[in-house]
């Protein structure tokens, strides 16, 4: 077992009432699941998003956190959140990185491997692993 690591499962979901496709915005939201898999308890500090539609149009996202938090994760322990983004296209995709700090000051990223949005298909509720 690496000393640091978080692994990441995904749950993407379409979100038609919020969504007007007559207007090119298509929203989702995401359940995102951060587990500390590693030996030594680590914080979540930052993340970074690049999020591409299927004309190539992307978005990047830096911030402090996710949703306003910046969890503590002793090994073993999980932090689930839900957040959203709009695309101007019916698919897209997702993928990007968390900065994290462990306790002993150790610095590491956890890529976030790329997962798809799209609004054609049903939420099936499973969970996606992803790294």
């Amino acid at each position: 077992m690496p000393s640091y690591e978080f692994s990441v499962a995904v749950r993407p979901q379409f979100l038609p009432e919020q969504s007007a496709p007559g207007a090119g915005r298509f929203a989702f939201a995401y359940t995102i699941t951060v587990t500390n898999t590693g030996r030594v308890a680590a914080q979540l500090i930052a993340r970074h998003w690049v999020i591409t539609d299927l004309h190539g149009h992307t978005q990047e996202v830096k911030g402090l956190g996710v949703v306003g938090r910046q969890p503590l994760l002793q090994p073993g322990e999980a932090f689930e959140y839900t957040s959203g983004c709009e695309l101007r296209t019916a698919t897209g995709t997702m993928q990007g990185s968390y900065f994290c700090v462990a306790e002993d000051g150790e610095r590491f990223e956890a890529p976030v491997p790329v997962f798809v949005l799209d609004a054609s298909t049903a939420d099936d509720g499973g969970a996606r692993v992803l790294h």
